[in-house]
């Protein structure tokens, strides 16, 4: 592939030469708005995320600690004698609902903008991971664990792929997070937890390198959609 056609896939860094982006065409003015639309979901939702889980911890009613206590646990306790505390429990589902669906559209309107599923599907799929983990709680452990490495997972793909439409340094960034997430996930897994430093981590401690990568992502990456002039105009028809 050359060096032109893989500029093309990327948000111009530089002023659009009129209000419908740089061709000045309608169908790249549809797509710059689309872009602004993806990154107003994706910020939104990662900030919303981020204040969820301050807010659901600030009020938990009990003793919890990020070495002990993975973010779930603020939904509920440990199966099988699983135990929810509110207003956190609340707290922490609600967001995982109202967040999960609008990173789903953000992914949606982030395609209408880049015509990349590599973009697409991995966002989508961080998107019904975080519905799910709302929608079933640690009180059905089986689902739970199910959404939750979903959203894990494909969170730390997303990042990974979205270097491929954006201009440095912001791609190197992406990279370096989507690496630290999928590490995490990684080592997260039961042959790693009795590795010494995961315990001196804890369970808790590992979870958030997981979870923070991906919500700094989706902040910073919806603000780079949301700062682009213009959305890309063309499309490389190999890559889908």
């Amino acid at each position: 592939m050359s060096t032109s056609i893989t500029t093309r896939h990327r948000l111009p860094a530089g002023p659009p030469r009129s209000g419908m982006g740089a061709t000045g065409s309608p169908a790249a003015g549809q797509r710059s708005r689309d872009a602004k639309i993806a990154g107003l979901l994706l910020s939104l939702a990662g900030a919303a995320i981020l204040l969820g889980f301050i807010t659901a911890e600030a009020l938990y009613p009990g003793v919890y600690t990020t070495h002990t206590n993975t973010v779930s646990h603020l939904g509920a306790s440990e199966p099988p004698n699983s135990v929810v505390l509110q207003p956190s429990a609340a707290i922490f589902d609600i967001t995982m609902l109202v967040t999960g669906a609008m990173i789903l559209a953000g992914a949606w309107f982030a395609y209408r903008a880049l015509r990349r599923k590599a973009v697409l599907i991995p966002t989508a799929l961080l998107g019904v991971g975080t519905l799910g983990v709302g929608a079933f709680p640690l009180t059905h452990p089986a689902p739970h664990t199910l959404f939750a490495f979903t959203a894990f997972l494909a969170g730390g793909i997303a990042i990974v792929l979205s270097s491929r439409v954006t201009m440095a340094p912001f791609r190197y960034l992406w990279t370096a997070l989507g690496a630290i997430a999928l590490g995490a996930t990684v080592l997260a897994l039961d042959a790693f937890r009795s590795w010494a430093p995961m315990g001196e981590l804890g369970e808790g401690g590992l979870e958030r390198w997981i979870v923070y990568p991906i919500v700094l992502w989706l902040v910073a990456f919806g603000s780079y959609l949301m700062a682009a002039p213009a959305a890309p105009a063309f499309k490389d028809p190999e890559v889908k």
